[in-house]
C-alpha cells in the first residue's frame, strides 16, 4: 500500500496510525484474484478475513490460505455456515482442521447436538453460531414457522448455542446488546449488517453503524461492501479502522 502509514507507525505529523480494526472483511467475490486484491489492500487496518461459500467453494483451501497471506497473516473467518447431522457437520469440521480458522461458522438452527459435535472435532476454533440471517425480517421468520420478533429468537438460539459449545455467536446489530446481556461476556459477538452512516443497506434487513455496534458489546465487526465496493479499497478500510480506534474495547475472550 504506497504512501500510507502502516499500522502502529508514526506518520509524518508525528500521529500513529490506528490498530487494526475489530472488522472481518467479507471476500466476497466470485474470483480469487478480485478477493486477494482486497485482502491484500485492507489487511492492515482489518483484524480478519471472512472467507464465504462461494469462495470456498470455488477455490477450496488453496484459495483460504492464499487469503491470509494477502492479507498479511490476519486471522480467517471461515463462514461456511455448516448445518447437517451431527456425524457429516463433524466430519466437515475436521476436514478443515488443517487449514487452523480462527472462526468456522455453523448455523445454530442445526440444534445442541450438532454445535456440540463441532465444537468436539475443533477445540481450537471458535465454533461460531449464526443465529438469525441479517437479510430476514420479522415477515420472513413468521412465514418460515419461527413465533416471535427477530430479537426473542436470536436470543433463543444464542442461549442454546452457548451451552451446546459455541464460543462465538452472529447476530445482528440490532440484537447485540440483548445477546450479550443473555450470554454474559465470555462470548465473541460478531456482527453482520453493520453499514456506515448513510450508505446503502443491500440486502440486510437489520443493520445498525459499526460505532453503534460496537458500543451495544459486539466483538468483531463483519464488514464488505461498504469497504470492496468503494474506489479504493485501501482508504476506505482505513477511514473505519480510524473511526472505530477511540471507542472502547472489550478484553480479549479468547
Amino acid at each position: 500500500m504506497t504512501g500510507c502509514a502502516q499500522p502502529g507507525q508514526r506518520t509524518g505529523a508525528g500521529l500513529v496510525a490506528p490498530a487494526p480494526a475489530p472488522v472481518a472483511l467479507a471476500l466476497d467475490a466470485a474470483d480469487l484474484d478480485q478477493a486477494l486484491a482486497w485482502a491484500t489492500a485492507a489487511g492492515p487496518w482489518v483484524s480478519t478475513v471472512k472467507v464465504g461459500l462461494e469462495l470456498f467453494l470455488r477455490y477450496g483451501a488453496a484459495g483460504v490460505q492464499s487469503a491470509r497471506q494477502a492479507s498479511g497473516g490476519r486471522a480467517v473467518f471461515l463462514d461456511l455456515k455448516l448445518a447437517d447431522i451431527p456425524n457429516t457437520v463433524s466430519g466437515a469440521a475436521r476436514a478443515v482442521a488443517g487449514l487452523a480458522p480462527e472462526y468456522l461458522t455453523v448455523h445454530a438452527l442445526g440444534g445442541a447436538p450438532m454445535i456440540a459435535a463441532a465444537a468436539e472435532a475443533l477445540p481450537d476454533t471458535l465454533i461460531t453460531a449464526v443465529t438469525v440471517l441479517t437479510s430476514l425480517d420479522a415477515a420472513a421468520l413468521a412465514a418460515m414457522g419461527i413465533a416471535g420478533p427477530p430479537d426473542a429468537a436470536v436470543r433463543r438460539l444464542a442461549t442454546l448455542a452457548v451451552a451446546a459449545g459455541a464460543r462465538a455467536l452472529v447476530c445482528s446489530p440490532r440484537e447485540v446488546a440483548a445477546v450479550r446481556a443473555e450470554v454474559g461476556p465470555g462470548i465473541v459477538l460478531v456482527t453482520p449488517g453493520v453499514r456506515p452512516a448513510g450508505t446503502d443497506p443491500g440486502d440486510q434487513s437489520r443493520t445498525a453503524t459499526p460505532e453503534q455496534a460496537i458500543a451495544d458489546g459486539a466483538d468483531l465487526l463483519v464488514v464488505g461492501r461498504p469497504v470492496t465496493r468503494s474506489p479504493d479499497v485501501a482508504q476506505a478500510a482505513r477511514a473505519l479502522a480510524r473511526s472505530l480506534a477511540a471507542l472502547p474495547r472489550r478484553a480479549s475472550t479468547r
